[in-house]
């Protein structure tokens, strides 16, 4: 296996994801590569995986010529540029046609199969870095168990020294993996066969056990375990105060109630939006609305406090977090929240772009207690829950 020690400039890649197969052995009626696998279809995974490694610029997916309208409903925002082709009658077909989408000032091409969602950094890392000593290179697994031969009984054993099991992504110099494509007569098993037959060297480098092709039915469970481990779930919490002044209605959750006080602070005092947008920072372990939007700074006063909680939810995508619920707690005495609690709970849910049966909005009081109590402002307290996957 190699272990070279990486070297020379970074490289910019593509990865061209193979997707045009019809998976008829993994069942479910759709194309493996379109069904839902941890609630995201197999294909959004496949392409994330590759999209949040940062030397791909590029991101072709090799899909069949009836799939236009399935590739369009499971693509995920990515950072890199993406595009589709239509694949060929084989893998080999399918490849040449992808090949020869991606650009031509591209380094290296990894060619990865649509059914391994899982492909992890550690996994591209190796490949990337083998590229800097060889014509390709590929993660493989080395053969454990016995090997034998049989139709029903075992008619002999085969040595497992040197066996290796092949995974993706199978890496190579973009410029040598073309020329060994259009040398091929097609056929081959994958793309370290076509490169081998034309002299490439290919180098072995550390796969992973949770790198698995989906083929069966079965690897749907598998796959969802490994997913389980991989999960990043955060849990954020936020709590906010505003003093009631001068006014004539409060802004809760981006909704105007009428009120003889308004609400003091720096921007609209939105308690509610502030409150769950601290939260959202708080997962992110990236501070809270004053390390980003300075009271100090003066183009923030008076403000509307969406602004902020955007920013937060924008973060959260970029950082490949997916906001699965919202709960916020207004304490106070009055306005009377229940009467709203519907309107505000709808405008938190679009801020939050979730749906709003994730998103629960509701009040208490502290019994004539303290400063919310003597009705002398509004306190709001907020649990937001983040999960990648």
């Amino acid at each position: 296996m190699s272990s070279q020690t990486p070297h020379g400039p970074p490289f910019s890649a593509a990865a061209l994801i193979v997707a045009a197969g019809r998976g008829t052995r993994a069942g479910g009626g759709l194309p493996k590569q379109y069904r839902d696998l941890g609630g995201k279809p197999v294909l959004a995974r496949t392409i994330s995986a590759l999209d949040a490694h940062p030397a791909v610029r590029q991101i072709v997916v090799v899909r069949h010529a009836d799939d236009s309208a399935l590739f369009r409903g499971a693509c995920p925002a990515t950072r890199a540029a993406l595009s589709d082709v239509a694949g060929g009658a084989s893998r080999d077909a399918s490849v040449r046609a992808g090949l020869s989408a991606v650009a031509d000032d591209i380094d290296v091409v990894l060619i990865h199969d649509a059914a391994r969602p899982l492909v992890s950094r550690a996994v591209i890392d190796g490949v990337m870095d083998a590229l800097h000593s060889y014509d390709g290179a590929a993660p493989a697994l080395a053969v454990t168990d016995a090997l034998w031969r049989g139709d029903g009984t075992v008619t002999g054993t085969e040595d497992r020294n040197g066996l290796w099991r092949a995974q993706t992504p199978q890496g190579f110099h973009l410029d040598r993996i073309r020329a060994a494509h259009a040398h091929h007569p097609g056929g081959a098993a994958d793309d370290v066969g076509v490169a081998r037959a034309y002299g490439l060297s290919v180098a072995i480098t550390q796969g992973d056990e949770a790198n698995l092709k989906i083929t069966t039915a079965g690897d749907f469970a598998r796959a969802a375990r490994f997913l389980e481990d991989q999960m990043d779930i955060r849990t954020g919490n936020g709590f906010d105060v505003h003093r009631f002044g001068e006014g004539d209605h409060v802004m809760l959750c981006g909704v105007a109630i009428p009120h003889e006080r308004g609400l003091q602070g720096h921007s609209d005092a939105d308690v509610g939006l502030h409150t769950v947008t601290d939260a959202i920072y708080g997962a992110l372990a990236m501070g809270d609305i004053g390390t980003h939007f300075p009271p100090s700074d003066p183009q923030w006063k008076g403000a509307e406090s969406h602004i902020f909680l955007t920013h937060a939810v924008d973060l959260a995508a970029e950082m490949g977090f997916t906001l699965t619920h919202a709960d916020l707690t207004l304490i106070c005495e009055r306005p009377k929240i229940g009467p709203h609690a519907a309107p505000m709970r709808a405008r938190l849910s679009d801020l939050l772009r979730i749906e709003a049966a994730r998103v629960s909005v509701k009040a208490t009081t502290t019994e004539r207690l303290g400063f919310p109590g003597r009705e002398e402002g509004i306190a709001a307290l907020a649990t937001v829950t983040l999960v990648k996957a």
